[in-house]
C-alpha cells in the first residue's frame, strides 16, 4: 500500500483524508469506493464526494451554545417518543472553549479613580498609569450605582459629573440588578484590568456558565474550557493538539473541524481542520462525517528570502493577495519549496488563518523538521515526540524540502517569491483591499475622494481639511479625517505568532525610551490569545512599554474584533458627528469591516500588531511614515518610525530567550486548575435540562416542534413574498446577529418586554442561546443594503402593507397570514466567517428559499442543513436581467422526486417564468432537506 502511495505521489492532506477513510471504513458511512476514489484523486478531483470523519470537534461558546442547545432539545424531543434521552451525547470528542463573552469594561484608570470600599484609593494598591485616560463607561449588560458624585475626581475633567463613565460615591443604591457594581470590585493584584474585566465577565455570563458546566457533566465526550483561559484558536494550538492521535489501540493523525473561522490555523502544525458551521458540528459530534467534494489541491511554492523589515503578517497578507487572484474557492492549499523551512511554526499558523479571506478551505503545512522543533518547546514529552516522528513517517505525512522529488503532485502549482513581499495594512472596509505602508498616505486621501464603496467616503475637497477642536479632561485635543480613535492588538490573527508580538513590545519600548506618548483619548487595548502571550511579554520586559501607551491586558478572548469595543468618549463621538469625520481603526485581526467595531467609525485597518502601535503614537493613518515623523517629543525631537523599529535579529533572539518550554507548561497548569468561580459554580444534575422559562439566554428551540418517526415530503413553495431584495456579496456579518443590542431594535423590544434594562442587554453573542433574541437580531445589520429601503437599514418593506417594518416584525406578519418567504440575492451570498444562526435565524424567520447569483460554499451547506433551499439562476441572470421588482408573488413547483443540482421553474404573480438551479449536491444534501434539515434528520435516526 505504502508503495502504491509513494507512486500515486498524493498531496500530503489528500493523504491526511484518505487514512480517515480507510480507519473508518464500515460500509455505512463510508465505503470501498469512497477510499477508491481518493486513491484515485487525481482523476477523482472535483467531481467525487467523500466523507471525511475528523478526530475531534472544536467549539467556542458563541457558536457552541446553540449546538449545546440544540442537543439539550433533542434531548427533550426524543423522551417524548419514549426513547432514552441520554442517548443524545456527542460521538466524537468536542471540546468547547469559553471565550467570546469578554468585554472591555475597565481600564486602568477607571480602576485607579474608583473609590475602594476597603478604604482609600485603588489608585494607592498599584502603580499609575502615565496615560490619563477618564474612566471608561460602566459596562454593557452591567450595573450602575444609583447615587451621584458632586463632582469627578479627575482633575481639569469636562464631563459632567453626573455622567455613567464616573464612579460613584458608593453602592448604597444599586439600579435593579443583582450584579455587582463594578467600580467596587475589592482591588486585586496585578494585572488588575484584566482581573476586573475577567471577574465581570464571569459575573454577566453565570447563567451561560452554568448551562456549560451542565453540557460537561450530562453529555459523553465534553470537554469545557472554562473562561479566563484563553481564545480558541490559541487553546487549540497550545493544549489541546495532538498531531498524533492514540485512542482504541489505534493511531491515527489529528484532525478537527471546528465552529471558529481561526480552526484553519492548526493546519499550520500539519494538522487537517477547518471551520463548519454550528449544525455540521452538530453531526459530527453525533457521529456523522464531513461531505466534501474531493477538493483540487494547490501547491503554493515558496522560494526566496524574507526580507529582515516583513512581518509574518505581512507575508499573510501577501500571499492572501497572491492567492485570491488565483482564484483558489473552495480549494486545498498545500505548502512546498525551499521557502517553508524558513518560516517558524508560529508564522505558519499565522498564514494558515488567512485561508478563510480567500476563500480556500485549508492552507496545510505538512510536519517536518521544523515543527518537530516547536513540540520540543512544548509540553510534548521525548517519548511523544519520538511516536510522532516515527508515526508521520511510516504513513508518508513527514517532509522534507531538501529533495524536490518529494513534491507531491497537485492540481496546479502557485509560486510566491518572499523577497518580493513588503509591509501592507488592509482596508479600510475590506480585508481584501491592500495598501502598502509607503503608500497608505496617498491611498487613504484617494479614499476621501471616490464615491462611496468598497473604498471611497466621497468627502468634498473643501471638508478635507476639516479639524475638529474638542475637550477631553481638560485639555484641548483635534481630530481631523483620517483620525485613529480606535487602535487594538486582539486575539484573533496575530497573538499566535511570537516574533510579531514582540516586535510590538519591543516597538513599544524603544517608542517610550524615545518620549513618544499615545493621545489618551484613543481607545487602545490589548487582548492576548492567551496567558501564554502575557508571560513572554512579560518575561521579555516589554509589557510595562505597552501598558505605559495604553497597550494594557484587557482580558483574554475575544474583544474589539466581534464588536465589544468599549463605547469612546463622548467628546470624540460629537467631534466625529460634528465634523463629518472619516475616523479610523486599527486592529491586529482580521475582521474590520465598516461599523463593525464603533458605528461612528467608518475605516477601519488591519494592521500587524507593531504597526497598531505606530499609528496610535501617530495617531492618524493620514501619514508617511519615510517623510513624517512618528511623534515629537516634548522637548521637540522628531522621531521616526525607523528609529524604533528593532530589527529582525533582536526580535528573533529575543523570543529565543523567552518563548520557552515553562510557558507552555505554566499553560497546561492554567488549563487544568481552571478558576475558583468555575470550580465553585453550580449547576443541575440531571440528564434532561430543566429550562426555565423565565430566563433570557437559555431557551428552548422551536426546531423539533410536532417532531414525527417520518419526514413528510417537501412542498412546492406557492405565492411567496420577498422578505428581502439584496445585493452583492451580502456576508455572515450582514445575516447573522453580533456584538451590541442596540436600543431600537427587535431584539431589545423583546428583552425590554422582559424587564431589562438596556445596561442588562449583553450581546448578541453572549445571548446566542435563546432563539427569540437571535431571530430578532437575524438582518438587523445597520449596514444592510436592502434594495426595497435603497439605504443601509436593518428594515424592509412589508409588502402587502406597504409599510417599512424590522425585518422580524415584516416576517412574523407574513407568518401570522400564512404567506411563505423567499429571498433574492446577488453574487457571494453568505461569505464571511461560518456562522449557524445564519441559517436557523432566516428559517425561523419563515425563508423557504433564497435565490441568489451565487453562494458563498459553507453557507450554503449551512441553508440545506436546515431545510432552506439554496436556489441560483442559471449562468448570465440574475434579478436585473430578468427584470424582477421584487415585490412579485413567487411559485416554485417541486417534483416528487428532487435529484442533484435539479432545475426547478419559478413563475411570478405578474406572469413571468424563470427556471433556477437547486443546489443539492450530494445524496446527503437531498436526505437532509426531505427532513425539513439535519437536526431532525439526526433526532429520526435516534428515535
Amino acid at each position: 500500500f505504502l508503495a502504491l502511495l509513494k507512486k500515486k505521489k498524493l498531496p500530503l492532506s489528500i493523504r491526511v483524508l484518505l487514512e480517515a477513510a480507510i480507519r473508518k471504513c464500515d460500509g455505512f458511512y463510508t465505503k470501498e469506493e469512497d477510499v477508491q476514489n481518493i486513491l484515485d484523486w487525481q482523476q477523482q478531483q472535483n467531481t467525487a464526494e467523500v466523507p471525511f470523519p475528523p478526530a475531534r470537534v472544536l467549539l467556542q461558546d458563541f457558536t457552541g451554545i446553540p449546538a449545546m442547545v440544540d442537543l439539550a432539545a433533542m434531548r427533550d424531543a426524543v423522551a417524548k417518543h419514549g426513547v432514552d434521552p441520554g442517548l443524545i451525547s456527542p460521538m466524537c470528542p468536542t471540546d468547547l472553549i469559553v471565550d467570546h463573552s469578554l468585554q472591555i469594561d475597565f481600564s486602568k484608570c477607571a480602576i485607579q479613580n474608583a473609590p475602594n470600599p476597603g478604604g482609600g484609593d485603588v489608585q494607592n494598591q498599584s502603580q499609575a498609569h502615565p496615560r490619563s485616560t477618564p474612566p471608561r463607561p460602566l459596562p454593557r449588560g452591567g450595573s450602575q450605582c444609583g447615587s451621584q458624585r458632586s463632582s469627578c475626581s479627575k482633575s481639569g475633567c469636562s464631563d459632567p459629573p453626573t455622567s455613567p463613565g464616573h464612579p460613584p460615591a458608593s453602592v448604597q443604591q444599586i439600579e435593579n440588578t443583582p450584579l455587582l457594581c463594578p467600580f467596587h470590585l475589592q482591588p486585586v493584584s496585578e494585572p488588575e484590568t484584566a482581573l476586573k474585566n475577567q471577574e465581570m465577565e464571569l459575573i454577566r455570563n453565570k447563567e451561560r456558565l452554568q448551562f456549560f458546566k451542565w453540557c460537561s457533566k450530562a453529555f459523553k465526550n465534553v470537554n469545557v474550557i472554562p473562561p479566563d483561559v484563553g481564545a480558541v484558536h490559541q487553546v487549540n494550538l497550545e493544549y489541546l493538539s495532538r498531531v498524533v492521535q492514540v485512542n482504541d489501540e489505534f493511531i491515527y493523525p489529528d484532525s478537527v473541524v471546528g465552529t471558529d473561522s481561526h480552526t484553519t490555523m492548526i493546519n499550520g502544525l500539519g494538522i487537517l481542520g477547518w471551520g463548519v458551521g454550528g449544525i455540521e458540528s452538530e453531526a459530527v459530534m453525533l457521529g456523522q462525517p464531513v461531505s466534501l467534494t474531493l477538493p483540487r489541491v494547490v501547491g503554493c511554492k515558496l522560494v526566496g528570502s524574507v526580507n529582515p523589515l516583513t512581518t509574518s503578517i505581512d507575508i499573510v497578507l501577501g500571499i492572501t493577495k497572491h492567492l485570491r487572484q488565483a482564484g483558489i474557492a473552495g480549494k486545498f492549499v498545500e505548502f512546498f519549496g525551499p521557502g517553508v523551512s524558513q518560516l517558524s511554526t508560529p508564522d505558519r499558523t499565522t498564514i494558515a488563518n488567512m485561508c478563510p479571506e480567500y476563500n480556500a478551505t485549508v492552507s496545510f503545512f505538512p510536519v517536518d523538521h521544523v515543527t518537530l522543533k516547536h513540540f520540543k518547546k512544548t509540553n510534548f514529552t521525548q517519548e511523544k515526540l519520538e511516536l510522532l516522528e516515527s508515526y508521520m513517517k511510516a504513513v508518508k505525512l513527514f517532509r522534507s524540502y531538501e529533495d524536490p522529488s518529494e513534491d507531491p503532485h497537485y492540481s496546479e502549482v502557485i509560486e510566491i517569491n518572499l523577497s518580493s513581499i513588503m509591509p501592507h495594512v488592509s482596508g479600510p472596509k475590506r480585508p481584501q483591499d491592500r495598501v502598502a505602508v509607503n503608500s497608505m498616505k496617498e491611498d487613504f486621501r484617494r479614499c476621501l475622494d471616490e464615491k462611496v464603496g468598497f473604498k471611497g467616503f466621497h468627502i468634498s475637497k473643501e471638508k478635507q481639511g476639516t479639524q475638529v477642536p474638542f475637550l477631553h479632561c481638560g485639555q484641548e485635543y483635534q481630530l481631523a479625517h483620517g483620525s485613529v480613535v480606535i487602535a487594538a492588538v486582539i486575539s484573533c490573527t496575530n497573538n499566535c505568532n511570537p516574533s510579531v508580538m514582540l516586535t510590538a513590545g519591543l516597538l513599544a519600548k524603544k517608542a517610550v525610551e524615545a518620549g513618544l506618548v499615545v493621545k489618551p483619548y484613543i481607545r487602545t487595548s490589548l487582548a492576548p490569545g492567551s496567558g501564554m502571550v502575557t508571560h513572554y511579554l512579560n518575561t521579555s520586559g516589554v509589557l510595562p512599554y505597552l501598558s505605559q501607551l495604553g497597550f494594557e491586558v484587557i482580558g483574554y478572548g475575544c474583544a474589539t474584533c466581534v464588536g465589544n469595543t468599549a463605547p469612546l468618549p463622548d467628546a470624540v463621538v460629537d467631534a466625529i458627528k460634528h465634523g463629518d469625520l472619516v475616523a479610523c481603526g486599527v486592529l491586529s485581526g482580521n475582521r474590520h469591516f465598516e461599523g463593525r467595531l464603533c458605528d461612528c467609525v467608518r475605516a477601519n485597518y488591519l494592521a500587524s500588531p507593531p504597526l497598531v502601535v505606530a499609528y496610535a503614537i501617530a495617531g492618524t493613518v493620514d501619514i508617511d511614515f519615510e517623510k513624517e515623523p512618528l511623534g515629537v517629543t516634548s522637548d521637540g525631537k522628531e522621531v521616526y518610525l525607523r528609529d524604533v523599529w528593532p530589527s529582525r535579529e533582536e526580535v528573533l533572539q529575543t523570543e529565543e530567550d523567552t518563548v520557552i518550554s515553562s510557558i507552555f507548561r505554566d499553560r497546561t497548569g492554567r488549563m487544568e486548575k481552571g478558576n475558583s468561580f468555575w470550580n465553585n459554580l453550580d449547576c443541575p444534575d440531571c440528564v434532561v435540562f430543566p429550562w426555565d422559562h423565565k430566563s433570557t439566554y437559555i431557551r428552548s428551540p422551536s426546531f423539533f416542534n410536532k417532531l414525527s418517526k417520518d419526514p413528510q415530503p417537501p412542498q412546492s413553495i406557492e405565492n411567496a413574498h420577498a422578505l428581502l431584495f439584496l445585493g452583492d456579496k451580502v456576508t455572515t456579518d450582514h445575516i447573522s446577529p453580533a456584538g451590541s443590542i442596540a436600543r431600537v431594535s427587535a431584539a431589545a423590544k423583546y428583552l425590554l418586554s422582559k424587564r431589562l434594562t438596556p445596561r442588562e442587554f449583553n450581546s448578541y453573542g453572549a445571548r446566542r442561546g435563546n432563539d427569540a433574541v437571535m431571530t430578532r437580531g437575524t438582518f438587523a445589520s445597520i449596514k444592510l443594503q436592502n434594495r426595497f429601503i435603497g439605504k443601509p437599514s436593518p428594515k424592509t418593506l412589508h409588502i402587502p402593507s406597504g409599510q417599512t417594518l424590522d425585518v422580524f416584525e415584516a416576517a412574523e406578519r407574513y407568518q401570522r397570514d400564512g404567506i411563505p418567504l423567499i429571498i433574492l440575492a446577488g453574487k457571494g451570498y453568505g461569505s464571511g466567517n461560518s456562522r449557524d444562526w445564519v441559517a436557523k435565524g432566516p428559517y425561523l424567520l419563515g425563508v423557504r428559499a433564497i435565490i441568489a447569483e451565487s453562494f458563498e460554499k459553507l453557507h450554503k451547506t449551512q441553508l440545506v442543513g436546515m431545510g432552506i433551499m439554496p436556489l441560483q439562476f442559471l449562468p448570465g441572470e440574475s434579478a436585473d436581467s430578468l427584470e424582477l421588482c421584487g415585490k412579485e408573488r413567487f411559485t416554485i413547483t417541486l417534483p416528487d422526486d428532487m435529484s442533484l443540482r435539479q432545475q426547478l421553474t419559478v413563475k411570478t404573480s405578474q406572469g413571468k417564468t424563470f427556471c433556477v438551479t437547486a443546489l443539492f449536491e450530494s445524496e446527503s444534501d437531498l436526505v437532509f432537506y426531505r427532513h425539513g434539515g439535519l437536526l431532525r434528520y439526526v433526532a429520526r435516526t435516534m428515535l
